[in-house]
């Protein structure tokens, strides 16, 4: 039996590099059964199709398949699992439960979640799409080796060729299958904090984090300390400050809005706490309009993730490097000219003015060397 995402003679069609957060290395991770599922929706009429044994991987696949299945966890945030009453009322954290335990077969929670996931799919704009739920080893969690439990959607199967060798002679065909660049949907549970709702990494690629995939299917919440909180808000700030500007009198190109952020990023390297009530004096300067603005903002980015983003927190000076990285932007001109600002650029190192004989506008620039 050929393993998923694979064709053209056993050979994987998408090979690519490997990045991960420091803290997991997927290096020796290895997955070595799959229960595989087709999720309809069940308002358009759409079936429910479930594995009837366990997909086993073979060794000269497993190391390949692997890659495959764990590439789209990487520089992703934690999450864990969680119920407003009681953790063991997550039917998706009770099914990953028994599979860590083995008190349960794999196949029979595997299909338990394709089930879960076909109720929770009822809202007319989910698609149907091929479920891949895996059992991984050897993932490294901080140094320890730890099992996971890998669950992937992919809505959407792309054609492709393939290229076969049939009594002594080459053939091509057109099949179709999933890229798996191109994946929807997927968590990563690893078996590490378990009272706590073990550790989960997730993504959806139909926007930043839905409502259905996040809530309703896998019930999670942010896992926030104050390195997540200073990345959050420093970038909030960075984002609302360079893309949705600012009401001070004539900042309305890259260059003050890249000075307004900077300002931003000043007061996080200024303080070793965050205070709102700080940032909105010394940041937005007291501003009705832009402290309204900027709290419809975060209003938002809470909204998408599902939880409210602490007003006060110890600043973690590392995670402030990441941010910095994204101060810049580009100034446009009519006259087929852009200066482009990079995270370095200095409010002192531009003269705009007027010139009344040409009757046009300029921009001076200023440099130390080249």
């Amino acid at each position: 039996e050929r393993s998923p995402f694979f064709s053209r003679g056993g050979q994987a069609c998408y090979p690519y590099s490997l990045r991960v957060p420091r803290s997991i290395r997927f290096n020796k991770a290895r997955a070595y059964e799959v229960v595989l599922a087709r999720v309809g929706n069940p308002l358009h009429e759409e079936p429910l199709e479930t594995s009837r044994e366990v997909c086993r991987i073979q060794d000269a696949d497993r190391e390949l398949f692997s890659s495959l299945l764990l590439k789209p966890f990487r520089s992703l945030a934690s999450y864990c699992f969680d119920h407003h009453s009681s953790l063991d009322k997550n039917e998706t954290f009770c099914c990953a439960q028994a599979i860590f335990s083995g008190r349960g077969s794999f196949l029979e929670k595997g299909c338990d979640i394709a089930k879960r996931l076909y109720a929770k799919s009822k809202h007319p704009n989910i698609k149907s799409g091929d479920l891949c739920i895996a059992r991984v080893n050897h993932i490294m969690v901080e140094g320890e080796d730890t099992e996971a439990l890998c669950i992937l959607k992919a809505e959407t199967v792309e054609p492709f060729l393939s290229i076969s060798s049939e009594q002594g002679d080459l053939r091509i065909a057109t099949e179709h299958g999933i890229n798996p660049e191109k994946v929807d949907k997927g968590c990563l549970i690893l078996n590490t904090r378990e009272d706590n709702g073990y550790r989960v990494l997730t993504f959806d690629r139909a926007g930043a984090h839905s409502r259905f995939w996040l809530r309703e299917f896998l019930g999670v919440r942010l896992i926030t300390d104050d390195s997540l909180l200073t990345n959050q808000v420093a970038g909030l700030a960075v984002s609302f400050l360079q893309e949705e500007g600012v009401d001070q009198p004539g900042e309305s190109d890259a260059a003050d809005k890249t000075v307004a952020a900077k300002r931003a990023m000043n007061f996080f390297d200024n303080h070793d706490h965050f205070s709102m009530q700080e940032f909105e004096e010394e940041v937005l300067r007291r501003d009705p309009g832009l402290v309204a603005r900027f709290k419809e903002h975060k209003a938002r980015f809470e909204e998408a993730h599902g939880q409210p983003i602490a007003d006060d927190f110890a600043i973690t000076t590392s995670e402030l490097n990441k941010v910095k990285r994204r101060l810049g932007g580009v100034m446009k001109f009519d006259t087929g000219v852009e200066v482009r600002l990079l995270p370095e650029f200095q409010e002192n190192a531009l003269e705009r003015g007027f010139d009344e004989q040409r009757g046009m506008g300029f921009v001076k620039i200023f440099f130390n060397s080249k």
